[in-house]
């Protein structure tokens, strides 16, 4: 935990749910795959935050499976060239992060049933 981490504050930021353009951008994010798991990074739960402020600038805060993935530097770009043409989308900003570390319990139950998990 970093020490600008209050305790008993979560680890992943809410998201912008009531922002108008939110669930479109959570659409762009389904059109995103990581290229050795069938699933879109969505359900893999890799998008930490979808923030969007007023001028509809989205700032995505996001993780990999693993911080050793192979598409480490280009999965970000690819999650920005999704998000970026949408209507309303003013600009677009994706930061990968490591806390808290990717954990297969943040995968949605359609990931986990697709994996053979469920």
């Amino acid at each position: 935990m970093d020490e600008n981490t209050q305790e008993g504050s979560p680890l992943i930021a809410p998201s912008s749910t009531d922002h108008p353009i939110y669930e479109t951008i959570v659409e762009a994010c389904k059109s995103v795959y990581d290229p050795e798991i069938p699933v879109n990074i969505y359900d893999l739960g890799l998008i930490y935050t979808i923030n969007i402020n007023e001028e509809s600038d989205v700032d995505v805060k996001m993780s990999l499976t693993a911080p050793g993935c192979p598409v480490a530097g280009e999965m970000p770009i690819w999650v920005e060239e999704a998000i970026e043409p949408l209507p309303g989308v003013r600009s677009v900003k994706v930061e990968l992060v490591w806390e808290p570390q990717w954990g297969m319990d943040m995968m949605s139950d359609e990931a986990r049933l697709e994996l053979g998990f469920m």
